[in-house]
């Protein structure tokens, strides 16, 4: 009984450091930018589903059956989102505010809606199976398996936090919150500002197609169903609970909003009528909305804020 709740618990937070590293990518273009992406999940879908056909075995399902490492499979993940995010981007970023939330919502739709039809390269609505896991023989040792997985999720996450907290100290970290808070000021001092942007969103895009990437292998299946709007949402709550701006508020939310959407659903399964359990899993949702509603009310600033000493300069190497 111990082992298996130990196991869980790993499980739980591999699948909670995985949404983490999105909500990394999200804060680099929210938090620092301010790019109001509502497309999380479209370049989430990009990250798993490149990395997948990368990785996995022959399949007449759909395109791919390379069977390449999984490292490989994560670096064309990051770079196959990041460059989907630098043609959104390209087009997109001369929007502003409202109408950018509406293209990017968009375009996750369309990219929904290509892993949904597209059989051809993405198996369609079966999804794509057979996804290479790490450690694999493990599997019959539940705890050593859900351990070793989780290992590698916390040194992926420790070094993406790292790497954006070093860039948010640099002269370019600057640059994205002096666009944030006032990009006519930005300019006036000659900085390019599309180029900021475009540089940034391009990061985040890549960042959430790795963290997209690293659940795929941790799950062993991807389909176009797990990429839902609602996933958005759940980042988006994940970072504004946590602390829009504060990398730590968006690993501290990542995993608060986790515990509460798996705590809601175990009680859902407990307590509810099977028959009803499918109509009763928007309580899920309604319980994310009203926790975000609540931190809204009480910390509009998220549980952590964004640190004031991001206005120093990067100590020398």
């Amino acid at each position: 009984m111990t082992l298996s709740i130990l196991a869980y618990g790993a499980f739980f937070l591999t699948t909670a450091l995985a949404f983490a590293i999105v909500c990394l990518g999200l804060n680099l273009q929210w938090g620092m930018t301010g790019l109001f992406n509502v497309g999380v999940a479209g370049f989430v879908a990009v990250g798993a589903y490149a990395s997948a056909i990368l990785t996995t075995p022959p399949s007449d399902m759909h395109i791919g059956g390379f069977g390449l490492p999984i490292l490989v499979g994560w670096a064309g993940a990051a770079l196959a989102s990041g460059f989907v995010a630098l043609a959104v981007g390209a087009v997109t970023l001369r929007l502003r505010a409202d109408y950018l939330a509406i293209t990017t919502f968009g375009v996750a739709v369309v990219i929904h809606l290509v892993a949904l039809n597209a059989q051809w390269l993405t198996g369609g609505p079966f999804g794509i199976g057979f996804i290479p896991r790490a450690f694999d023989g493990l599997a019959d040792r539940p705890l050593a398996f859900a351990a070793c997985n989780l290992a590698v999720a916390i040194a992926t996450t420790i070094t993406i936090y790292l790497w954006l907290e070093r860039l948010a100290r640099s002269p370019w970290g600057r640059v994205l919150r002096s666009i944030r808070e006032d990009e006519t000021a930005a300019m006036s001092l000659g900085k390019s500002v599309t180029r900021y942007r475009l540089q940034a969103f391009a990061i985040g895009g890549a960042i959430m197609g790795l963290g997209g990437a690293l659940q795929a292998h941790f799950i062993g299946f991807i389909a176009p169903n797990n990429y839902l709007p609602n996933f958005t949402f759940q980042v988006w709550a994940m970072l504004i609970i946590g602390g829009a701006g504060n990398n730590r508020g968006a690993m501290l939310g990542a995993l608060l909003v986790w515990a509460l959407w798996s705590v809601s659903g175990g009680s859902i399964s407990a307590f509810v009528p099977a028959g009803m359990q499918a109509r009763a899993s928007e309580l899920q949702l309604a319980a994310i909305g009203a926790s975000l509603c609540l931190v809204l009310l009480l910390r509009p600033r998220g549980l952590l804020g964004e640190p004031r000493n991001w206005l120093k300069p990067a100590p020398p190497s």
